[in-house]
């Protein structure tokens, strides 16, 4: 007798049997076409494993179970399914039990997977208006991960969010509602854990419709948050009052009067922060209103702090349009508040602040001061100190 019969033998019956070797994607009708001649089946389970290729059948008696792996354990003619041969023993399970996954436990809220496009290719406008027409949609929230641009949509209960699910699961967004040049938008929907999404403000990446007294993001409003596309169908970078700055290059320390004192050149700075992200030094200047932000992208991008080449400005518009930073630290400052307000004129040793008018355009001794030149300051101070004697020019 081999090991494998001997080991049907001398396991416990049960009513649930267990197949393995599967051919690829084995269906339910398969299985039982294969068990149904030994006994009434009340419940099957399949693509089970690693490779998907087992199965567990469980009869109505303990019996049938035990009359099929006796018949196989003793036939010259294995169990196939597709030509396959198929193993077959007792499981040590009693009964089976379908659990099911977080994803199909039925909710109020419906994770969405939008397949085929980027995250500024379908607004939550759009989504929105789609999903409304199964029923009242309370919040959504948009995000992206691994798996794509994803939203949270929440409806008002359970049976709502089925009926939207099921009309929409698997299905795509009318094309008439994209952008011309995105082919298809396919829709793939789980259910989620939440039950109440927490929306903190009215955004272009969420949005709460029962809360009229939500504070409202502006760009939410008009869309300015939005990548846009160019006439060459590549993509325009969306403009913005907050510029981040990734410094490379940084031999000497840059701090938060350094960069005030070169972005005040052209506009007020209201606040900067200053992080350190993924091993570079990056900051965030916020001012008053957006063409102040451009003019000082426009005049600073690819632009040296210091002589040599020495902590080159890479800067692109970022995301937040208000920094919320601590009022005074050695990484953030907050200059809109009333008793930091000398801090504006501060100076940095041996650094001239700008004078006259701060606008980048108008002030001449600032044109004269970046013009022809990618690097701003000289690289010698008052007291000599330049790069090549291991001192940055701001501090002798």
């Amino acid at each position: 007798m081999s090991s494998s019969s001997q080991f049907r033998y001398t396991q416990t019956p049960s009513k649930v049997v267990h197949l393995r070797n599967l051919p690829w994607e084995c269906v339910e009708e398969e299985l039982i076409d294969l068990c149904k001649r030994f006994g009434k089946i009340v419940n099957t389970k399949t693509n089970v494993g690693a490779n998907r290729n087992q199965a567990f059948v469980e009869f109505a008696e303990v019996n049938q179970a035990i009359s099929m792996v006796s018949y196989y354990a003793s036939s010259s003619e294995p169990a196939q399914i597709r030509g396959k041969t198929v193993y077959i023993q007792y499981s040590n399970r009693h009964e089976i039990v379908n659990n099911q996954s977080p994803g199909e436990v039925p909710g109020n809220v419906l994770l969405v997977t939008f397949e085929g496009v980027e995250s500024h290719d379908v607004s939550i406008d759009v989504i929105h208006l789609v999903f409304s027409a199964y029923g009242f949609v309370h919040k959504i929230a948009t995000f992206e991960k691994a798996a794509g641009f994803q939203a949270l949509v929440q409806f008002t209960d359970v049976d709502t969010a089925l009926a939207a699910r099921t009309a929409l699961d698997g299905r795509s967004i009318p094309k008439y509602l994209l952008p011309e040049h995105v082919g298809s938008c396919n829709l793939r929907m789980s259910y989620s854990a939440h039950t109440d999404l927490n929306i903190k403000f009215q955004s272009h990446r969420s949005r709460d419709y029962t809360n009229p007294y939500l504070p409202v993001n502006q760009t939410a409003m008009d869309g300015s948050m939005q990548p846009a596309l160019g006439a060459d169908g590549k993509r325009v970078e969306t403009q913005s009052n907050v510029l981040l700055a990734l410094i490379e290059n940084m031999q000497y320390a840059v701090t938060v009067d350094v960069l005030h004192t070169v972005f005040s050149a052209y506009g007020t700075v209201q606040k900067i922060a200053i992080f350190e992200k993924n091993g570079s030094t990056q900051a965030l200047i916020q001012y008053s209103d957006i063409p102040t932000a451009t003019i000082a992208k426009e005049a600073l991008e690819g632009h040296c702090i210091y002589d040599g080449g020495y902590c080159k400005l890479r800067l692109t518009y970022s995301r937040h349009t208000d920094l919320n930073v601590k009022a005074f630290s050695d990484k953030s400052r907050d200059y809109t508040l009333p008793d930091l307000s000398q801090l504006v004129g501060q100076k940095v040793p041996g650094v001239a602040a700008a004078s006259g008018p701060t606008d980048g355009w108008h002030n001449g001794q600032v044109q004269t001061q970046y013009a022809g030149s990618s690097y701003m300051y000289s690289p010698a101070d008052p007291t000599g100190a330049s790069p090549s004697s291991g001192h940055p020019p701001y501090y002798g």
